[in-house]
């Protein structure tokens, strides 16, 4: 019922008459039931006192219950009310007889009364002892159906009663004898009505009701209901009373048992403490660890073991005895040997090396220096040039254990810092929970792809680990879960990433960043023919056959079927071709004695049409098109910028190829700093009026972006306009102000090995970068000519084979 509502009450009774007005809150009074109402007010002591003189009747209206009571229940009818002193009164009541009338000591009153009849309020009227009375009209109960389709309903209902009684209880017999044998349908519902514990308001709504209809139809709706409820309630309390009975055999059974232990001499005690206790006598804690463990061993011996806060407790101790407080492996410092282990697992990277082992020879000075912090390392370079790899042969050089945790995508704080105790399932962080595998305090610990780092609502991951490498804070890291200062000082950490921007800078600060740039193809030679062509022939089962892969066959699938800063796709061409030299032997096509030997012309037929093109420079070069040189996180590549005019324009520039917001500016900057000196060329400001101008940068679906190609850009634009080729096999790179100075930019050795490939012969680039010319490899040096520059007119006279006159 969505809210009370008002309507007449003309017409719908037979008989009328008037008696006292008696009002009643949350008590209902149904026909021919007893009932016992406590006498609250004036008004109703009036009214039982002028009822007592004569001939004890009463007109009972019940309060209407709140709204907020009506909205779980179904619309049954339209409710008839009427207001009586601020209050809303039922214009259903009932007429009662008063039985017994009882004063209590406490001055309170009591009186027992029988229902009558239903009643409809008619009117209110008070009479000449100032007594409040009512006119009513009886309302008696009426079928709206026919009374065989009543009786169905009803035996149904019976029913349903019969069964509530039998599972619930508590109704005697002969009510259920009275409901069985009941004559009258209507007089049936209110004996059920006045015996079910209901609701205050689902009665109130029974008594309300004239229609038996609709009480048979409400009725049998929370009878229905009651039984369901019931039932439930009993098979939970069975559930429960068997679970009891279950935890009450098992500690019987363990008293007989600890009776029997005694009388054998055996401990008694519970064998998780037992064994927690042999556990910390055997185990090297700090002090303050071992406090905790102690003050939980006194707290678990008071818990049940089947209590929830036992496993907890038992599980958070496991873990303090299981991680390794003052266990370190013994420390290898020889510079020498790890020299050795560096040069034999890792060609080339000389800087890289020469880094790492003076890293080790500080630590070797300083081996007896209890405040001796161990260094944190950035290993940063693009994929596959062996940064993992790295890393184990760090450890491996140290004798230290090796231990990875990969950081990609890892966006919830609790993954480094650990759950509280609180929460279900809790368990430490990833730090401490591979610190336990490890068995040692003192690994070599590599955080991968660092720079893949995410947070969100959960927290921010990357702020988590500034405790974690912070040399001046990790020798007392705190765990959520352990809640006990951890010392990660003696932890070789080593981070690793792929694009250095990415690292949030907090976090960058505090470490020691060592960048691994991309191999050239002659170093790509090398590292197959030593590590990875052998390795492949092992794992595919030709290492004791006649198989072998020449280094022309290297040179092809390193120049046409991998493009990469790294070798790890060429490794897996390699693999590749291994398999299915496998394969043709194992079909029979090759003899296994037969000897394999695998060129150029093998790779094609093995793995099919070349999948890469070499980047090459221009040999015919046009106005407006220029090489420049750019740097990805998979390594350096080649871009040709070109430029053209459009008649009929007015002057503006339009830029495509996927190119982002600072390469964008760039382009502005140098299509402004060209406008600005094409008059001293000879270049008319007409020019600039009458054409638009579009610069392009091919392979449209990469998206490009980054400081390094204003010269180029300047350079394409100054070319178009002048109508003059630049010179043949020329590349460059650096970024342009607006008044032609050219800045520093970044991956020189990444750009240098891309040119290397591209046949490049000669190099621009600005003079701020001249000490990165000192770190490229002696390939680039040789092969390659280097111009240093830092204004656009020394790029003018070094790209146009011609003086350009003023």
């Amino acid at each position: 019922m969505d809210k009370p509502s008002t309507i007449t009450v003309a017409g719908i009774g037979v008989g009328e008459g008037n008696s006292r007005f008696f009002p009643i809150v949350e008590t209902e009074v149904f026909p021919h039931r007893l009932a016992l109402i406590t006498v609250s007010g004036d008004l109703c002591a009036s009214a039982v006192d002028d009822a007592m003189k004569s001939d004890r009747l009463l007109a009972i209206f019940p309060e209407v219950p709140p709204r907020s009571q009506f909205e779980a229940l179904p619309s049954v009818f339209e409710l008839k009310v009427f207001e009586f002193n601020k209050k809303t009164y039922s214009a259903n009541g009932i007429l009662v007889r008063i039985v017994k009338n009882l004063n209590y000591p406490d001055g309170s009153q009591r009186i027992t009364v029988r229902g009558l009849n239903r009643i409809a309020f008619v009117s209110m009227f008070r009479d000449g002892d100032g007594v409040l009375k009512v006119h009513y009209s009886n309302t008696p109960d009426r079928l709206d159906t026919s009374e065989s389709e009543a009786r169905a309903k009803f035996k149904g209902i019976s029913m349903a009663f019969q069964e509530y009684a039998a599972i619930a209880g508590g109704i005697p017999e002969d009510e259920l004898l009275s409901v069985l044998n009941a004559e009258d349908i209507g007089q049936g519902c209110d004996i059920i009505a006045d015996d079910m514990n209901f609701r205050e308001v689902e009665k109130f709504l029974l008594l309300s009701m004239s229609s038996v209809n609709q009480r048979l139809d409400f009725l049998a709706t929370l009878l229905n209901r009651e039984v369901e409820t019931t039932r439930l309630g009993i098979k939970i309390q069975k559930e429960v009373h068997n679970a009891m009975t279950e935890s009450q055999r098992e500690y019987y059974l363990r008293e007989q048992l600890r009776t029997i232990q005694n009388e054998l001499g055996e401990d008694t005690r519970n064998p998780d403490i037992v064994e927690l206790e042999n556990r910390l006598a055997n185990t090297k804690l700090p002090e303050e660890a071992e406090k905790v463990v102690k003050k939980e061993l006194s707290r678990l011996a008071l818990l049940p073991p089947s209590s929830p806060e036992y496993h907890i407790s038992y599980t958070y101790m496991s873990w303090i005895l299981d991680l390794p407080w003052c266990v370190s492996t013994q420390v290898s410092l020889d510079c020498a040997g790890a020299r050795e282990v560096l040069d034999e697992d890792h060609y080339g990277l000389e800087d890289v090396k020469k880094r790492i082992l003076e890293f080790l020879a500080v630590l070797q000075l300083r081996h007896n220096d209890p405040d001796k912090r161990s260094p944190i390392l950035c290993l940063v370079g693009p994929p596959g040039v062996g940064k993992t790899s790295l890393g184990k042969s760090i450890a491996r050089s140290m004798n230290r254990k090796f231990i990875r945790v990969s950081l990609g995508g890892v966006r919830d704080e609790a993954e480094i810092r650990g759950h509280r105790r609180t929460y279900v399932g809790a368990m430490p962080g990833r730090i401490l929970q591979n610190l336990k595998r490890a068995g040692s305090n003192n690994p070599v610990f590599m955080l991968d792809e660092i720079d893949k780092l995410a947070h969100d609502v959960r927290g921010d991951p990357a702020s988590a680990l500034l405790e974690v490498l912070d040399p001046a804070q990790n020798g007392t890291f705190s765990d959520n879960y352990l809640e006990i200062d951890f010392d990660l000082s003696k932890v070789f950490f080593i981070a690793t990433a792929n694009v250095i921007e990415n690292i949030p800078t907090p976090l960058l600060d505090r470490m020691e960043v060592i960048r691994l740039p991309g191999y050239t193809a002659l170093e790509k030679r090398e590292i197959a023919s030593r590590y990875l062509v052998p390795r492949q022939l092992k794992e595919n089962g030709l290492a004791d056959r006649h198989v072998k892969i020449t280094m022309g066959a290297i040179d092809e699938l390193i120049s046409y079927y991998t493009l990469e800063a790294g070798v790890r796709n060429l490794e897996r061409a390699i693999a590749q071709v291994c398999r299915r030299i496998a394969g043709e032997i194992v079909e029979g096509v090759i003899t296994p004695d037969s000897r394999v030997t695998v060129g150029r012309k093998r790779v094609n037929e093995l793995l099919g049409a070349r999948r890469f093109l070499l980047d090459k420079a221009d040999k015919h070069a046009t106005p407006g098109r220029v090489t420049g040189l750019a740097w990805t996180s998979a390594g350096g590549v080649i871009l040709h910028i070109e430029a053209a005019t459009i008649p009929g324009g007015k002057g503006n520039l339009k830029l495509t190829g996927s190119l982002g917001k600072v390469m964008q500016e760039s382009a502005e900057t140098a299509f402004s700093l060209v406008r600005s000196v094409a008059g001293e060329y000879g270049v008319k400001p007409e020019f600039f009026t009458q054409n638009d101008f579009h610069l392009h940068v091919p392979d449209g679906a990469t998206p490009k972006d980054g400081p390094s190609a204003g010269i180029t850009m300047t350079v394409a634009l100054l070319s178009l306009v002048l109508r003059k080729k630049i010179k043949n096999l020329i590349a460059m790179t650096g970024e342009i102000t607006l008044h032609g100075k050219v800045t520093a930019v970044g991956g020189i050795r990444e750009k240098m090995v891309a040119a290397l490939r591209a046949g490049i012969k000669e190099i621009i680039m600005p003079e701020e970068n001249r000490k990165d010319y000192l770190e490229l490899p002696d390939e680039a040096k040789n092969q390659m000519e280097f111009h240093f520059v830092s204004d656009f007119r020394q790029v003018l006279k070094l790209v146009f084979p011609t003086e350009v006159k003023k």
